[in-house]
């Protein structure tokens, strides 16, 4: 089983007292960075001015979010978050307080075996699985929401196959019924959002070549990640929620 799930890490560089302050620039905070599609997010975001942090799971293994952070002239610091330690989130709260963050967005993920047919799976495995996929990112959500201003964006990582309408064919069922069950609960927190500016995202970014979506895909990160992160920020401003593909199309629940 593998996972993104915002990779352990201690910050490199935390918010220490001679940080660079860029109040001119747009801040993110992208939990899950430490490598593949989260970190060419951060990445993309830092190459169009934003300021960014971004969260990595181990303490101990330097990552690429870290190298990025080296060449970034301040403007990317890592922070640690395991988002399946509740514990975790006060601290990071606490760290980010004086922070306005423009965009929050949730990267996670992990699967099982995607030919195990559900009644198979084993319970850890549907524990770990429901757990970071969508347990997990509502709880960073929802501990994390108020440093989001009314104009700002919050934005979780789906997927198409949690798509209700769209499952024609099974198969990934642990990882289908997890993303479908994510979609569910922002949806959820969209209702008791109503009445105010902030837009919400859920993100179906489609297959692509990532440690957990395999070598053998049709798309790369390198072509992905710009249209992913136009469609993110052509929500900001509209109100309510999206379940949108890379090309900004509706996706059924």
């Amino acid at each position: 089983m593998s996972s993104t799930a915002g990779n352990r890490h201690t910050s490199a560089a935390p918010n220490t007292p001679d940080a660079p302050d860029l109040p001119s620039a747009p801040t993110a905070l992208v939990v899950g960075a430490s490598r593949g599609l989260g970190h060419a997010i951060a990445a993309e975001l830092l190459d169009r001015g934003w300021h960014v942090f971004g969260t990595v799971r181990d303490t101990t293994a330097r990552t690429p979010l870290h190298d990025l952070a080296d060449r970034s002239d301040g403007r990317v610091t890592v922070e640690h978050l395991d988002i399946n330690e509740p514990a975790h989130l006060a601290p990071l709260h606490d760290r980010l307080a004086a922070r306005r963050l423009d965009l929050l967005l949730v990267n996670a993920g992990t699967t099982n075996n995607v030919d195990t047919p559900i009644g198979a799976v084993p319970t850890a495995d549907f524990v770990d699985i429901m757990v970071t996929n969508a347990l997990g990112p509502m709880r960073v959500i929802e501990a994390l929401e108020d440093l989001v201003p009314d104009t700002g964006l919050i934005a979780a990582m789906s997927s198409g196959q949690g798509s209700i309408t769209n499952n024609t064919t099974g198969g990934r069922e642990v990882y289908r019924g997890s993303k479908a069950a994510l979609n569910m609960f922002l949806r959820g927190f969209a209702a008791r959002q109503a009445g105010t500016r902030r837009a919400l995202v859920l993100m179906a970014p489609g297959w692509i070549r990532t440690a957990l979506g395999g070598p053998d895909v049709p798309y790369t990160i390198e072509e992905s990640v710009p249209l992913i992160v136009d469609v993110l920020l052509s929500r900001q401003g509209t109100p309510g929620l999206a379940y949108l593909d890379r090309w900004g199309k509706t996706v059924p629940w």
